[in-house]
């Protein structure tokens, strides 16, 4: 079975996609032969069986370049891939969708976010099957629609070896873009919150804004001076995916409020690097201890990130192992693979 991927990008250095270079090594163990077509590609480092083509956006914009490239890829490279996964990007569906049904092609369609529209709906249309990590997304309620393991490469994330000088001060982490979506601001009002009751702390913000929302970012560093917080919050650029387990294992609680609705993999990566959590994702009820999900509002944040700096040892050590224990049961990079072979290939076997 030869599998075609289609993503944003390709490379390992990526701050944000960057973690979809081990997927491809990953699929590339399962399949006989993948072709992977991104918007953009970078720097990677793939096995033999693995090609990889660009639609062209890393040597300019051009939306005619782009669908012009992608029609000619998907036909001239149809003897090489029996089925196709699409990871994210409805609009690889809205335009290859009639194509790779009068190709017989099996279309898989991968999808964490809690919006979606009518081109949403006819992508999921197009889709022999969907898959997600949160039951709240938006292609969650699809009877096509398959709840999948976030793919945490737990050889990479783990906690054996933590960083003793996270435990000189409370050492907070944020990891990830500087977009409302993410609510950075709520943090920063959660942290002046525990700032007024004397908690003594450091705060770490790790990322770079979406291009074109810049104000917001600069929004966000000037509140901060407002609040005197300067010398409790510290601003980083993005890192690379492959950074991050460092920069995770030199802190003792990991803070991610994005909403229910997407399932950010950051969350399960901090954990098994051995983080306490603080989130606002209703997706990991009943999953994680109750006492790490905030309702989205500073008092309450501020009221978990307060309990967990000043738990017991003990208690600390305890929700950290069953953590680990989750993410390397239920999460990792190896189940999700293998999930997705049995969906793509296994189903199709007679």
């Amino acid at each position: 079975m030869n599998l075609l991927i289609l993503t944003q990008k390709v490379n390992k250095n990526d701050p944000i996609l960057g973690f979809f270079h081990r997927w491809i090594e990953e699929f590339s163990k399962k399949f006989e032969k993948v072709t992977v077509i991104c918007l953009e590609k970078g720097e990677y480092n793939l096995p033999s069986n693995v090609k990889v083509y660009s639609l062209g956006k890393e040597s300019g914009k051009s939306k005619i370049k782009y669908v012009k490239n992608f029609l000619n890829l998907i036909l001239g490279l149809h003897k090489e891939y029996d089925s196709v996964f699409v990871h994210m990007n409805q609009e690889y569906i809205l335009l290859g969708g009639f194509i790779w049904k009068i190709l017989r092609k099996k279309i898989y369609f991968w999808r964490n976010h809690q919006f979606g529209n009518t081109f949403t709906r006819i992508a999921v249309w197009f889709a022999d099957k969907v898959f997600c990590t949160s039951k709240f997304a938006f292609v969650a309620k699809y009877k096509k629609t398959i709840l999948m393991p976030v793919g945490i490469n737990t050889n990479v994330f783990k906690s054996e070896i933590r960083n003793p000088k996270s435990e000189i001060r409370n050492k907070i982490l944020f990891l990830g873009r500087m977009d409302t979506i993410k609510k950075p601001d709520l943090l920063v009002e959660a942290l002046n919150i525990l700032d007024k009751k004397g908690i003594d702390f450091v705060c770490d913000f790790y990322g770079n804004p979406t291009p074109d929302t810049g104000d917001y970012f600069e929004s966000l560093k000037n509140k901060v001076e407002k609040l005197n917080l300067k010398n409790k919050i510290n601003f980083y650029k993005s890192v690379p995916n492959y950074e991050t387990p460092k920069i995770y294992r030199e802190h003792n609680i990991y803070v991610n409020l994005t909403p229910s609705g997407s399932f950010d993999k950051t969350i399960l990566e901090a954990a098994a690097c051995g983080c306490l959590l603080v989130v606002t994702n209703k997706s990991l009820s009943g999953e994680i201890d109750e006492g790490m999900i905030a309702e989205p509002n500073p008092e309450d944040v501020a009221s978990r990130i307060d309990f967990w700096l000043n738990a017991p040892p003990v208690l600390k050590k305890e929700v950290c192992q069953k953590l680990t224990d989750y993410v390397i049961n239920n999460h990792s990079l190896k189940a999700l693979t293998d999930k997705l072979y049995e969906q793509i290939v296994c189903k199709l076997l007679p």
